[in-house]
């Protein structure tokens, strides 16, 4: 019986060819490769967070402050990670995040993730803010699993054109991000002085879309680019919207519906009320305010907080499988993984994206064989030890 984790036999047969895997296994070396190989923008867009980067840093410093504690003698022989997540099955609880502008790590951007989500099953979560449209990424990936992320707009008709689009398209879940309605204090993007949106970049469900079309009097061309720009600008983020405004989702959207933000438990408990489906445990990659609590220290009081009430995602700061194993001993059903997959992305494309994930799920395989756990349902606060 095959498991994710004999991706490693599959590494080490093929040194008996001598042949080597093109990118590392240490995932947290990837952030450095990339930094040579991606413009100082570039670079800076993704590596980058708010302020003195104090709550990326904090998200880094929160898993190194569990330590796993492996039991033995437990009939490992056979694992099943598989997981049911907002009605999707999942081979292993892992999702790429909703990740914005990808073509300025790569030509192919979000195409290239899409298909590689696509190859390992994993649900690829498109952000509102592609280089790419919703079309074009369905198109991409194929029979995969896909959610959307919506940046909730102004305009209203924009933001049902946005859910009747990917529902069409056969995106099945929908990701709501509420901490971005306005873009945060990045130094490192304000030193190049570098927005790629003001470029034309990351605008393309915009831009393809009817309802912003009709707003900016036609298909957008070189003669109406800056006046669509500035419409985009214009209607981004709604800083006005209140816990009431989430009946008008559930009447333009009919499966699932997850919040992204989520740090706080009485957050948490009104999205229940609000009959969400699940809340997603982020802080946005430490990317919108400096100084503030680190993902994983806000993931236990959350799940505290739903219960079985809703499903509780996480992300934030993950770089290997043994952090994702940490999240869903805290109570997290499953972990989406963005800076790693980005940085495969602009090392090798598509393959670097399968590389990046294939590397994820081997190590959470064995981490959880290791640690004396079969199955991801099995894990709870017991595997963890404060350091």
């Amino acid at each position: 019986m095959s498991s994710l984790a004999d991706f490693q036999n599959e590494i080490y047969l093929r040194g008996l060819g001598d042949v080597v895997p093109e990118l590392p296994t240490d995932l947290t070396r990837l952030e450095a490769l990339a930094e040579r190989r991606l413009s100082a923008a570039a670079f800076g867009y993704v590596a980058g967070a708010a302020g003195s980067e104090a709550t990326a840093r904090a998200n880094r410093e929160a898993f190194d402050r569990w330590r796993i504690v492996p039991r033995m003698l437990r009939d490992v022989a056979a694992r099943d990670l598989s997981v049911r997540v907002l009605g999707t099955p999942m081979p292993a609880p892992v999702a790429l995040a909703p990740v914005g502008v990808q073509s300025i790590f790569h030509p192919d951007g979000e195409r290239a993730a899409a298909r590689a989500a696509a190859a390992t099953g994993l649900p690829y979560v498109l952000s509102t803010a592609s280089s790419f449209s919703i079309e074009e990424v369905a198109q991409a990936n194929g029979d995969g699993p896909r959610w959307y992320q919506l940046y909730w707009p102004k305009d209203r008709e924009l933001a049902v054109s946005f859910l009747e689009r990917a529902a069409a398209a056969g995106y099945t879940a929908l990701v709501v991000t509420l901490d971005t309605f306005a873009l945060a204090w990045r130094p490192r993007d304000l030193d190049q002085a570098y927005l790629p949106f003001l470029r034309g970049i990351g605008v393309a469900n915009y831009f393809s879309d009817p309802v912003f079309q009709k707003a900016v009097g036609g298909p957008v061309t070189e003669a109406n680019r800056d006046a669509a720009i500035l419409h985009w600008a214009a209607n981004f983020g709604n800083p006005s919207l209140t816990w009431d405004d989430l009946v008008f989702l559930r009447e333009h959207w009919h499966g699932p519906i997850a919040l992204k933000g989520i740090q706080h438990p009485d957050d948490a408990r009104r999205a229940v009320d609000a009959g969400m489906d699940g809340v997603i445990v982020s802080n946005h990659g430490g990317r919108q305010i400096d100084g503030a609590v680190a993902s994983l220290d806000a993931l236990p009081p959350v799940v505290e907080a739903v219960r079985d009430q809703a499903e509780v995602l996480f992300d934030s700061g993950v770089r290997t499988g043994g952090d994702i194993a940490k999240a869903l001993a805290l109570g997290a059903k499953a972990v989406l993984v963005g800076r790693p997959f980005v940085y495969g992305l602009a090392l090798g494309g598509e393959a670097g994206v399968t590389h990046v994930l294939r590397c994820l799920l081997a190590e959470l395989d064995l981490t959880l064989m290791l640690s004396g756990h079969a199955r991801v349902a099995d894990l709870g606060p017991a595997l963890l030890v404060s350091a």
